[in-house]
């Protein structure tokens, strides 16, 4: 009983002091006003967004990703039933709806087909020394050591070995962790040139041929910009920087490591492409862009110095700016650069226009996550996609929004040690595969609805979008192939394509 009284009197003391501390601060209004019941205030606003995940939200009403993709992905990775019962709950009449276009006479699958039978994408590089024949048509999009924990990048890179997929780097260098699964390495340069700079910040030549030169990087890509920030270089927190990570970067510890948000080393078309020949020099592996499209002139005029220059990049992958990993401010987020959708398609025509659609390899980036997603994005003009969310929900990712807090509750996107350790590599690696390998199934089955044999016939009239209440248009027609590069045989639309393109 003693202890009882005890216990109490310190509670009401604890509870005094809260009092006479929020009547003397001025710096919340709400605590000042109604000490000690205020701060009920902030813990309920914390608790709203899980709880509104939980509780209170419809399957499809959360952003960016609803319940129903997160459980098809969950159940995809664990090796779960991941069909629906008693139908859709979408709207199927829902305007900009993209809907898939069925055959009458679907093409008959192989039974037992194996998971190595699986069709691939084309090559990238065929007229480099060293070309790269990608096994999957979806890859691991880039997400840095550092933006994500040493565990998370152990379990992608293991799980990508697994499913024969590559894994982008992201801008923040190849650590050990991503060769430590021996999968294969998309090596991305950002415009801070992490693992491969001066200690000025120029690009170090020696440092990034040594990288480039390691047997399990199959390419490099040169990342104009990313997702949801176009314009803006990378962010990480010094919560988030630990002397390994400051290491690897060549970054100092305890302050805010904030990346360029452009590269020094060119201003235009022409100067990027001298610095894409550099890079080329160094390696004779396929050298690629990653870029959120938004003038559709600057995408024209880079693809007519291509085709000028007689050389430039083996690939171009296009972020949408709905994609993103990481922390952004919400002005870029919301409002800067192109869907991509609308980027995808842009760069698409401006390469069939120039007549250099088989020569460079186009990749999706941004917000895909399902088969659907992936075969809809290849019909509009992708060769093969790069998905970073998706694969962060096979790892356990809640979408909890702590990217950038260093507070991730799934030990996912962040370096405290006992957040992370929540996080069994060997156990994750195993679930990458089965969602990387759910997708390529998911992928194919679409291919064979459609009455085709091979994903890359895939084109703009397997589509049609619900432009007004009970009119569908085919996506040739909202989105048209240039007249002056009709599509080639990859994706050749039947019926006739008689408009100019949406994106002159």
């Amino acid at each position: 009983m003693t202890f009882l009284f005890i216990l109490v009197g310190v509670a009401m003391l604890i509870v005094a002091f809260v009092a006479i501390h929020d009547l003397t601060q001025r710096k919340h209004a709400i605590t000042r006003n109604f000490p000690v019941l205020g701060h009920f205030r902030y813990w309920f606003e914390e608790l709203g967004q899980p709880l509104r995940q939980y509780l209170f939200a419809g399957d499809r009403d959360e952003r960016p990703y609803n319940r129903v993709t997160r459980s098809w992905v969950y159940a995809s990775a664990k090796g779960q039933n991941n069909l629906v019962g008693f139908g859709s709950q979408a709207d199927h009449q829902e305007l900009g709806r993209i809907l898939i276009i069925p055959s009458l006479y679907p093409t008959l699958a192989r039974p037992a087909a194996r998971e190595n039978d699986l069709p691939r994408p084309r090559l990238i590089g065929a007229k480099r020394g060293l070309p790269y024949q990608p096994r999957r048509f979806a890859n691991i999009s880039g997400m840095s050591f550092g933006a994500l924990s040493a565990n998370a990048v152990r379990a992608l890179s293991r799980g990508a070995r697994l499913a024969g997929c590559y894994m982008s780097t992201g801008e923040g260098s190849l650590s050990p962790y991503h060769l430590e699964g021996d999968c294969d390495i998309l090596y991305q340069i950002g415009p801070a040139k992490f693992g491969c700079r001066t200690e000025d910040g120029q690009f170090d030549d020696q440092k990034a041929r040594a990288i480039i030169a390691l047997p399990q990087v199959k390419m490099v890509e040169i990342k104009l910009g990313q997702g949801a920030k176009p314009g803006k270089g990378g962010l990480l927190p010094k919560e988030k920087i630990t002397s390994e990570i400051a290491a690897i970067r060549g970054i100092p510890m305890g302050v805010d490591c904030h990346s360029p948000n452009g590269f020094g080393e060119f201003h235009d078309a022409p100067s990027l492409l001298d610095f894409i020949a550099r890079v080329r020099k160094l390696t004779a592996k396929p050298v690629g862009l990653k870029m959120v499209v938004g003038s559709i002139g600057e995408i024209a005029e880079l693809c007519r110095a291509i085709r000028e220059h007689g050389d430039g990049p083996d690939f171009i992958a296009v972020d949408g700016k709905e994609g993103g990993s990481g922390a952004a401010p919400l002005s870029l987020a919301e409002h800067v650069g192109l869907p991509l959708r609308d980027g995808l398609v842009a760069v698409d025509n401006a390469l069939r226009r120039e007549g250099l659609r088989d020569e460079v390899c186009v990749i999706a980036s941004g917000k895909i996550a399902t088969g659907a997603d992936v075969a809809t994005h290849i019909a509009l003009g992708a060769d093969l996609v790069h998905i970073a969310r998706g694969f962060m929900f096979s790892l356990g990712c809640i979408q909890a929004m702590r990217c950038h807090t260093n507070t991730c509750p799934t030990g996912v996107a962040t370096q405290s040690r006992w957040l992370q350790a929540g996080l069994d590599p060997a156990d994750k690696s195993v679930r990458v595969r089965n969602y990387a390998l759910a997708l390529e199934r998911d992928l194919q089955m679409i291919t064979h609805a459609c009455g085709l044999t091979h994903p890359a016939e895939l084109n703009r009239m397997h589509l049609a979008m619900n432009i007004s209440p009970g009119v569908r248009k085919s996506l040739a027609e909202v989105y048209p192939y240039p007249l002056r590069d009709r599509p080639d045989s990859r994706c050749a639309p039947a019926g006739r394509i008689d408009s100019e393109p949406a994106y002159a």
